[in-house]
């Protein structure tokens, strides 16, 4: 078997290891906490996108969420438990998880400012959004 064949071979394998239990492609991947944040991201940015005030900020947030332009073609990307070696200005708000955002704003040029990565806290009611870094 070629090492393309394995590849598809293994890829169809999980697909069908998650339809059969249920579980996401995010959970196989990140497992559920993972997916959680992935899933909480993408409810976050469309909520943003739209206008809506997001109901996941949290009350002691110093996120800076900008306009609704900002968040729109933005989805989650890969989520991370919080570093704090890299994320030094995150580190007193204690955030558990970090995710960056992919794409880009609907009309971003090189040089424009836009969100790039979203820190949580984990809370009784679940995650909620800390900081966002631009």
């Amino acid at each position: 078997m070629t090492p393309i064949h394995r590849s598809v071979y293994g890829l169809s394998v999980g697909a069908l290891a998650a339809l059969l239990t249920g579980s996401s492609t995010d959970t196989l991947i990140w497992g559920n906490d993972g997916a959680q944040v992935i899933q909480t991201t993408e409810k976050l940015v469309s909520d943003l996108a739209s206008g809506e005030t997001s109901d996941i900020v949290c009350m002691d947030s110093v996120a800076e969420l900008g306009a609704p332009s900002d968040w729109s073609g933005l989805s989650a990307g890969e989520p991370e438990e919080f570093f704090a070696g890299y994320w030094v200005d995150q580190v007193a708000l204690n955030p558990q998880w970090s995710i960056n955002l992919e794409g880009l704003p609907e009309g971003a040029m090189p040089g424009t400012h836009y969100p790039g990565d979203v820190f949580y806290r984990e809370t009784d009611d679940g995650l909620c959004v800390i900081d966002v870094s631009w």
